[in-house]
């Protein structure tokens, strides 16, 4: 290719679809494991520094995490306003919570994830994503599913599902159906806010977004979409959020501005009242496939997600 370096020798293939490779390149191995429940890499990449990858797909990285991780935990806050009991559905690398230990009254914190390995392995080899946050006291880890978690919990004002993709023989697929998102609902108090990381945003791969979102539809009273553009994950990203309290999509700019100041402590690289606004537009195509969508997930019809090349098994 005209004016292309390659500096790599080692690639990671990621299958978008069928017919789409997204190509990592990778300089060092640091940690490979397969888990009871997944098969792990930990890698350092040339251009977006460590990174975390699970069966094959690439979960978050040193180098962009920041615009994943930020508008999944502050668009629920700031629509809850005041959470005080936060619950993390997956989150081993730490990203989550350190974000959410930057709300002042924030007072508890669970991450729940199956994979005390991948747990492990973040709070070796990330610790430029989790910052310390697996050891402030506000923060307990649970290794176990997150289903059973959720389903003996109450009282939580926020429950974030930070979750892998949802590949039949991987750990999260059950935690995309109604059923766990009833739980939630159970799970949170009177005007709590539910947040799923759903997908990709890019036409080809709607499917599991439009169908997760409708699902969680089913649930809730309200339901909408925060777009995020994480550039290693290949195209844009959605998150579904979900609360039975209306959700307001045209936040005003300066008091969500005034709520950070005065209830955070105001580190943020990319997350602001401006970048809220733009975050809760949905553009037409992405309004238009969520009203024509029919099919709900349920653990008898559990979602069906492309995440190897063909006839790989």
């Amino acid at each position: 290719m005209p004016g292309a370096t390659l500096a790599a020798d080692l690639w990671i293939s990621e299958y978008l679809t069928p017919h789409d490779v997204w190509q990592h390149g990778i300089e060092r191995i640091l940690a490979h494991r397969q888990t009871p429940f997944q098969e792990m890499y930990v890698v350092e990449s040339g251009a977006y520094g460590k990174a975390l990858v699970l069966d094959g797909k690439w979960q978050t990285c040193t180098g962009d995490e920041f615009l994943y991780h930020e508008p999944l935990v502050h668009t629920p806050f700031v629509v809850h306003g005041h959470p005080r009991r936060v619950l993390i559905a997956g989150g081993a690398d730490g990203g989550a919570a350190r974000e959410a230990l930057k709300w002042h009254n924030v007072e508890e914190i669970v991450i729940a994830d199956i994979d005390g390995d991948a747990v492990a392995a973040c709070r070796e080899w990330l610790p430029e994503i989790h910052q310390g946050a697996f050891d402030d006291p506000r923060v307990r880890i649970e290794i176990g599913d997150a289903y059973d978690f959720i389903a003996n919990s109450h009282g939580w004002d926020v429950i974030i599902a930070d979750l892998t993709d949802p590949i039949e023989h991987g750990p999260a697929f059950k935690l995309f159906t109604r059923e766990f998102f009833e739980l939630c609902q159970n799970a949170l108090a009177p005007g709590g806010v539910f947040v799923n990381q759903a997908g990709s945003l890019s036409p080809p791969l709607l499917d599991l977004l439009a169908r997760t979102v409708k699902t969680i539809g089913s649930v809730f009273a309200h339901t909408t979409v925060i777009q995020a553009n994480v550039p290693t994950y290949g195209s844009p990203w959605g998150m579904a959020l979900a609360s039975d309290q209306p959700i307001d999509t045209l936040p005003n700019i300066a008091a969500t501005n005034a709520l950070l100041a005065s209830d955070t402590n105001d580190r943020f690289r990319m997350f602001d009242g401006q970048t809220l606004l733009g975050l809760l537009q949905m553009p037409k195509y992405l309004r238009d496939r969520l009203a024509a969508e029919t099919v709900i997930y349920s653990l008898a019809n559990p979602p069906k997600f492309f995440s190897r090349s063909p006839g790989e098994t």
